[in-house]
């Protein structure tokens, strides 16, 4: 079969690779001239590094990510750890470890992999078209393609989304922004093989190691306390958490480059599927970054489209039983991440503030559950 992949990010690569295990003729188009990731580093939690792992890429993800054997949460202000607690038992329970890793690197890996050649960058798409034999996809520079199914990995603004449901969607703003980056790895920050975040005042400032020595940082202001954007982001950083603790102060003159963004997400649907085609990743189901699931769900897709795929001769029943397997579970985690969103970053002042007394000696049980609740739901569930 010969199956169109738009869009070169994490989700349409980890499909690209799973569907030519199957021995399929696949092709990459990415809009773009240049790969210039946005987000500076991607949680991959066990669920996400089973797929890879299925992928055949177990050791690369190993070399490439960074270890990270503890998670705690601090007070912002006066820098007190108020819970910190072993991940040892999500990993024992789940077969696998975290890997927290830079967006650039697995981007640039996952293309490797898969074989530049057959990535096609500077390739807009324009329009899609269902034939008698297939599916075509026309592109800004007059190039046509044809296939027997197309997957649309292109974002959240996809326009293969856009045909299959014969509307645009609206994009729901999460109610605040997010400021992160790559700094040097520092103790004196926080312990370097742990995901640290410092809370208070519904905002957060968080460093993870990603591998090759460095954290991945990200800061979050609820819009309601950030009144537009400067040319000096840092400036903007020190501003909101200029009065936070030393570590923070640490993180902030570490920064020599950040990226900034409003966060926002789409309702979920499930209508995934259109004769040839499908969606897959952020096009299916745009969330916040809260339950750090974004690219593992894009993984998960890869890997049950797949398995669809060579369980089902007949491709309408495979994409149907792709859809009826993924929009459930991708609406859940939306949805889930939505909630926690808003307890966060304080759009329930009294809710936010009964979660940070409750991080005070929390045990990290209820949140490994939490998390072990997520990887369960996952293609590839662990029972040691």
């Amino acid at each position: 079969m010969k199956v169109i992949v738009i869009g070169a990010g994490i989700g349409g690569l980890c499909a690209g690779l799973a569907l030519r295990q199957l021995g399929h003729d696949v092709s990459v188009f990415e809009k773009v001239t240049e790969i210039r990731p946005v987000g500076a580093g991607l949680s991959l939690w066990p669920n996400g590094i089973l797929c890879l792992n299925h992928l055949g890429l177990e050791e690369d993800v190993k070399a490439l990510g960074g270890r990270m054997d503890t998670m705690a949460y601090a007070d912002g202000p006066s820098g007190e750890v108020l819970t910190r607690f072993s991940l040892d038992p999500l990993y024992q329970g789940s077969g696998a470890r975290a890997y927290p890793v830079s967006r650039a690197g697995l981007q640039t890996m996952l293309m490797d992999r898969f074989g530049h050649d057959g990535i096609r960058l500077g390739a807009a798409l324009r329009q899609v078209t269902e034939t008698a034999t297939g599916v075509q996809a026309r592109f800004t520079d007059g190039t046509e393609v044809e296939g027997d199914l197309l997957i649309g990995a292109d974002g959240a603004h996809s326009l293969v989304r856009e045909h299959i449901l014969g509307r645009k969607l609206d994009r729901r703003s999460a109610g605040y922004t997010n400021w992160n980056g790559l700094i040097p790895a520092d103790p004196g920050i926080a312990p370097v093989d742990g995901w640290t975040t410092f809370v208070a005042e519904g905002k957060r400032a968080s460093v993870m190691p990603v591998g090759e020595g460095r954290f991945y940082f990200f800061f979050d202001v609820p819009t309601a306390q950030h009144r537009g954007a400067t040319a000096d982001r840092v400036a903007e950083l020190r501003r909101h958490f200029g009065h936070w603790s030393a570590p923070v102060q640490r993180m902030l003159d570490a920064i020599t480059s950040v990226n900034r963004v409003d966060i926002h997400d789409i309702d979920p649907f499930d209508s995934w599927v259109k004769g040839r085609m499908v969606l897959l990743g952020d096009s299916a189901h745009n969330t916040t970054p809260d339950l750090g699931q974004g690219a593992c769900m894009a993984m998960e897709d890869a890997v049950v489209l797949q398995r669809m795929l060579a369980d089902h001769a007949d491709l309408p029943t495979a994409l149907r039983l792709y859809q009826e397997s993924r929009a459930p579970r991708a609406r859940d985690l939306v949805l889930r991440a939505r909630d926690r969103s808003d307890v966060t970053h304080g759009m329930d002042p009294s809710a936010t503030a009964d979660w940070y007394a409750g991080l005070r000696g929390d045990t990290g049980d209820g949140i490994l559950r939490g998390i072990q609740k997520t990887v369960d739901g996952g293609p590839f569930a662990f029972r040691p």
